[in-house]
């Protein structure tokens, strides 16, 4: 008896052995999972995507892996994600890049981000007016666009994305920074065993990173 108590003794603390050894090495690492860029964190903290539409991979992270809505949904209180949208892989790039800060000041980014990323990737963008109907056509009057796509705020929130964006050396995307000192490394999450261990592994880090 005293042997089958020592037996199940063992094995449990084998199990417990085990599942805090899985709990350790899955914490991110610097240098594999993310990177520092600043010494210093930023005085709030934040999580910062910078993105394109014409991006296949910012495709996938946002409309099927749903990235950063997962992220969002699990922040600290007081803590935000903000997009920015980069502006250097050509086409309309630069109108998106206005659009998007169009629709950051109206506060539309949920109406009209999912439609846009679905027709950039049909190449439908020829010019600004393009633009301009994706957002008549989902909930933007045309009074609205032509009013704000120019004006004083859009216009600040245009220089923002393009300063942080050189700021911060932006040259792929996506590309997460965490409270303006660490940025996520892509690569580190290469022996990922399925997308959705890819997945659950990049959002951990994130939350992981800006507590």
């Amino acid at each position: 008896m005293k042997k089958l108590a020592l037996k199940t003794t063992f094995i449990a603390l084998s199990a417990l052995f085990a599942f805090n050894s899985v709990a350790i090495a899955q914490d991110p690492v610097l240098g594999k999972e993310f990177i520092e860029v600043r010494q210093v964190p930023s005085a709030q903290k934040e999580v910062l995507e910078f993105f394109s539409f014409y991006c296949p991979h910012c495709y996938n992270f946002e409309m099927n892996y749903e990235i950063p809505d997962k992220i969002k949904a699990d922040l600290p209180e007081g803590v935000v994600l903000k997009q920015y949208h980069v502006d250097f892989l050509g086409r309309q790039s630069k109108n998106l890049t206005r659009a998007w800060a169009l629709a950051m000041a109206l506060g539309a980014e949920d109406k009209v981000k999912r439609p846009l990323f679905e027709a950039a990737h049909n190449d439908k963008f020829k010019s600004m007016d393009d633009i301009r109907n994706v957002f008549i056509a989902n909930g933007i009057t045309a009074e609205q666009f032509d009013g704000g796509i120019n004006s004083f705020a859009v216009n600040a929130l245009v220089n923002k994305q393009e300063q942080a964006q050189e700021e911060f050396k932006v040259r792929g995307v996506p590309t997460f920074l965490v409270n303006e000192q660490y940025q996520i490394n892509g690569e580190g999450f290469s022996d990922s065993k399925s997308t959705n261990d890819f997945i659950q592994h990049y959002v951990d880090t994130v939350l992981f990173l800006v507590k």
